[in-house]
């Protein structure tokens, strides 16, 4: 609410239905984009991610030429590209509502802080089809072949929403550059 210039999209849902938002600053053709805490254990991405997209946003509101600006350039920001996960660094074993046995993938442990994975298992930045026959065959070899806190590329690539609602809007989008924070 206090800037103006700031539009607010939703991209997917998670696996449990939590909404993936875009931030987009500008209108222009220099479009960049961001993201964030594709690992819910790297949650802290998202803080970075916020506090930078704040400071731009007090540059901008201080130019005499806003508008012009905001015409030149297109900043697009996922904050939390995995919500369920980042739920679970926090709330446990609870965030997962009790419809995935994230507990026993933990090994019973009662704190995740080294989850990476989504709530399935599943690390979604080995989930993209560039190079994923590459990356099963090396985390198979090293023993990540099932669901598991990290590592696990899936049973296919883009089997999880996650991975998908980044996959598509990337593609759906002439991007110039696109950062993703780890």
């Amino acid at each position: 609410n206090k800037y103006d210039f700031i539009k607010m999209n939703i991209i997917g849902k998670s696996v449990l239905g939590r909404d993936i938002y875009e931030l987009r600053v500008g209108t222009g053709e220099k479009k960049i984009h961001f993201n964030a805490s594709f690992h819910a254990n790297e949650w802290i991405t998202t803080v970075v991610l916020m506090s930078w997209l704040e400071d731009r946003l007090i540059y901008i509101s201080q130019l005499t030429n806003k508008n012009e600006y905001l015409k030149s350039i297109q900043l697009s920001i996922v904050p939390m590209v995995n919500p369920d996960g980042v739920e679970l660094i926090y709330a446990g074993k609870e965030a997962a509502i009790g419809l995935y046995d994230v507990a026993r993938l933990n090994e019973n442990r009662a704190d995740f802080y080294n989850w990476k994975a989504n709530i399935r298992g599943v690390d979604l930045n080995l989930q993209f089809p560039a190079g994923w026959e590459n990356a099963r065959r090396i985390k198979f070899s090293q023993g990540f072949t099932t669901p598991a806190p990290r590592d696990f590329v899936g049973y296919g690539p883009l089997t999880e929403p996650e991975a998908l609602a980044i996959y598509n809007f990337t593609l759906s989008h002439d991007f110039k550059l696109i950062l993703t924070y780890h």
